[in-house]
C-alpha cells in the first residue's frame, strides 16, 4: 500500500483528527504520548510558531522510537518551499488552509487534505487530484452544509474542523450529515488541560471521544 493510501485508510478508520502546536518541544511530545496512549495513530502538527520546523523533528524522532505506527501529518501548509521542508523531514501526510496547486504537485505520492468553504473551492480542489478536503471553518458551516453539497461531490470525503463541541449530540450530527471525519483542536487538547500538563485527564477524554465516533 502506498503511503497516500495508507494515511488516507488510517484516518478513515480513526474518524479524529487531533491537532496541535505548540513551542516547547517537550509539551509538544508529551501530547502526542497521551493521544497515543488513548489509541491515536494519525496526527496533525501544525506548523504555526517559529518552532514548528524544530518541533517536528522531536516529535519525529520521538515516534519512531516509541510509538509504533503511527503517522505525523503536518498542517497550515500554505506554500510549496513549507511543504518540501517537511517532506524532506518525513510527514506523513499534508493539510493546508487553502488550495494551492503547486502544493497538490510536491504531494503527489502523499496525502494531501486542502481546506475549503465554497463549491468553487471544492471542485478546484477536485480538480487538483485531492480525495479528502477539510471544510474549515465547521462551525460556522455547520451539518446542513455537508448535506447540501455532498451529493454534488460524490467522489469527495469531508472532514470539517472547527466543529464546535465535541459532545455525542454534535459529534452524531455531523457524521450523519455525512462526513468520514472531523479535526479537533483546542475542544480536544484544550489550554487548561496543557497549562496544568493533565496529559492523564487528555488520553481519557481521547478515549471517550474515539468511542463516542466508533457509534457512528
Amino acid at each position: 500500500m502506498n503511503k497516500k493510501n495508507k494515511a488516507l485508510e488510517a484516518l478513515l478508520e480513526q474518524k479524529i483528527l487531533p491537532l496541535y502546536y505548540h513551542d516547547d518541544a517537550t509539551i509538544c511530545k508529551d501530547i502526542l504520548s497521551a493521544l497515543y496512549k488513548a489509541g491515536i495513530r494519525v496526527v496533525e502538527f501544525t506548523d504555526r510558531g517559529e518552532h514548528g520546523i524544530h518541533n517536528f523533528k522531536a516529535l519525529k524522532k520521538e515516534a519512531e522510537k516509541n510509538m509504533p505506527g503511527l503517522l505525523l501529518g503536518i498542517g497550515t501548509i500554505k506554500t510549496k518551499k513549507q511543504a518540501k521542508k517537511f517532506i524532506e523531514e518525513g510527514a506523513d501526510f499534508i493539510v493546508s488552509p487553502s488550495i494551492n496547486e503547486d502544493i497538490a504537485k510536491v504531494t503527489e505520492d502523499l496525502l494531501w487534505i486542502p481546506g475549503c468553504m465554497t463549491p468553487t473551492e471544492i471542485a478546484t480542489a477536485e480538480e487538483c487530484g485531492a480525495g479528502l478536503v477539510k471544510i474549515f471553518p465547521g462551525n460556522a458551516l455547520g451539518p446542513s452544509y455537508i448535506k447540501a453539497i455532498k451529493d454534488i461531490f460524490p467522489g469527495m470525503k469531508f472532514m470539517p474542523t472547527g466543529i464546535g463541541d465535541i459532545d455525542e449530540e454534535n459529534l452524531k450530527s455531523w457524521f450523519k450529515a455525512g462526513v468520514v471525519g472531523v479535526g479537533m483542536g483546542s475542544k480536544l487538547i484544550s489550554k487548561e488541560l496543557i497549562e496544568n500538563k493533565d496529559y492523564e485527564e487528555l488520553t481519557n477524554v481521547t478515549i471517550n471521544t474515539l468511542q463516542l465516533v466508533k457509534k457512528f
